[in-house]
């Protein structure tokens, strides 16, 4: 193991507490308005599910209910970025940036605002609401955009620190959370900065066999693989790859020369997403294998939030399937 700080008791699922990654953005944005005066939150009639309302439960002043219309938000935000302030505008993913993309596009990130875009209940793990609300393509649409930065924070705690990190960060921000509980296995010792992927798990072997790059909640599923994968002889290391856009470059392209193969994890398309931005990074600086684990050119469905992430082959059999079939190719 490396010397990264992670939960106790982190093979045991059911002994780890459980939070979805949207209360760190709620608590981030209490923290972050207590730091700077000039922060303010938008919502879209979602306070509740984004958690924003522990922010205008403590800040009411500095925080304004825009109604269901996401455009108009991107909008208004733009403008107060313009005075100085510090917007963070928070909807489902979906709709934010899904509804409102264009005026996200040109009106924050074509001036380079200081926007926040802060898109909850993303992913299939949505469950119930089904495909309408279960946002796939959000990285994809949002890290194509110049001077947007992309975040997709792997549990509560990191979600709180991506949050305040985002509230010091000069220019366009994206920052994704799911809905549903997910383990809460980092620590508040565990380092997060913007742009450096972090190695959180290493196999004791003298060998590394495959590199696991992951983000968002599932890289605790891509920690379980590799600790069963470790058991079988696999030398495996594991990157918690939060920031997809600006990509940790450098780690990246250190673990796959020491690896030989890939793996890249994540609850969004496989088009375009954190496994797109990693095979661009190594066709260019060291060609390998490489296997992509999530969605596949589909939209989401309804039905509970595990068995979703299992019937789209995100769970954990699935990504040391995907490690074993990379392996044959080395």
């Amino acid at each position: 193991m490396n010397n990264i700080e992670l939960a106790k008791n982190l093979f045991h699922k059911e002994k780890l507490e459980q939070a979805p990654t949207r209360n760190g953005y709620g608590e981030g944005l209490v923290r972050a308005g207590k730091d700077d005066e000039n922060i303010v939150v938008l919502c879209a009639d979602l306070s509740d599910s984004t958690r924003s309302k522990m922010f205008k439960d403590v800040f009411p002043e500095r925080f304004v209910e825009m109604g269901i219309g996401e455009q108009n938000m991107a909008s208004v935000a733009s403008g107060l970025a313009a005075m100085g302030k510090i917007p963070f505008i928070s909807s489902y993913a979906m709709f934010s940036p899904g509804r409102n993309w264009e005026q996200i596009r040109t009106t924050i990130c074509y001036n380079d605002s200081n926007v926040k875009i802060a898109g909850a209940h993303a992913g299939v793990s949505v469950g119930p609401d089904g495909a309408t609300h279960q946002a796939i393509e959000d990285v994809a649409i949002t890290r194509v955009i110049p001077n947007m930065t992309v975040i997709v924070p792997c549990d509560a705690i990191e979600t709180r620190k991506a949050t305040l990190a985002a509230a010091k960060h000069k220019g366009p921000v994206y920052l994704r959370f799911a809905r549903e509980k997910t383990p809460v296995f980092t620590a508040e010792k565990t380092p997060f900065e913007i742009g450096r992927a972090e190695i959180f798990y290493k196999s004791d072997s003298k060998k590394t066999d495959i590199s696991i790059i992951a983000c968002g909640p599932l890289v605790y599923n891509a920690i379980l693989a590799a600790g069963e994968l470790e058991k079988e002889g696999v030398g495996v290391e594991v990157i918690n790859s939060h920031t997809i856009k600006p990509l940790d470059e450098k780690t990246i392209i250190a673990s796959a020369k020491n690896s030989g193969a890939v793996v890249t994890v994540e609850e969004h398309q496989i088009i375009g997403g954190l496994g797109s931005a990693v095979a661009e990074v190594l066709a260019k600086n060291h060609p390998c294998p490489v296997e992509f684990i999530g969605v596949r050119d589909r939209f989401g469905e309804s039905g509970e939030p595990e068995e979703l992430i299992e019937k789209f082959g995100m769970g954990v059999g699935s990504i040391k399937e995907a490690v074993k079939k990379v392996l044959n190719r080395k």
